[in-house]
């Protein structure tokens, strides 16, 4: 399972975005294997859309995508409080770390430096 920030899925899915081909190549690289993403980080991806009466169109294109949308658990709250005094990451961002924790991920994709390198500290790739 690959856990992908919404760095990389709202770039993959606007075609006007800097990123759009690093997202696209990136994602098409890593298409072995299943994509999930939490809900926080769904939602955060959907509100482009939303605002531009898109959103059935990227929910549809998130699923044609399989991306598993990870719950993050009764004691979400506290295990994301905990991320954040420890990595001093935004909280969206401690959102993509535990979900891929809660996966078990192989991997995650992001375009965040600070992100990729918070997870690599908590053994994540």
């Amino acid at each position: 399972m690959i856990v992908v920030d919404a760095s990389v899925l709202i770039a993959h899915l606007d075609a006007g975005d800097l990123h759009h081909q690093d997202a696209t190549r990136s994602l098409e690289d890593a298409a072995s294997d299943p994509f999930a993403a939490s809900t926080i980080t769904l939602a955060e991806v959907l509100v482009g859309p939303a605002r531009a009466g898109r959103l059935e169109a990227a929910r549809a294109a998130l699923q044609a995508m399989g991306v598993r949308e990870i719950e993050l658990g009764a004691d979400a709250a506290a295990r994301l409080a905990t991320l954040r005094a420890e990595t001093q990451l935004k909280l969206p961002d401690c959102c993509v770390i535990l979900a891929a924790e809660e996966a078990n991920a192989r991997r995650l994709l992001s375009f965040d430096d600070r992100l990729l390198a918070a997870a690599e500290g908590r053994g994540l790739r």
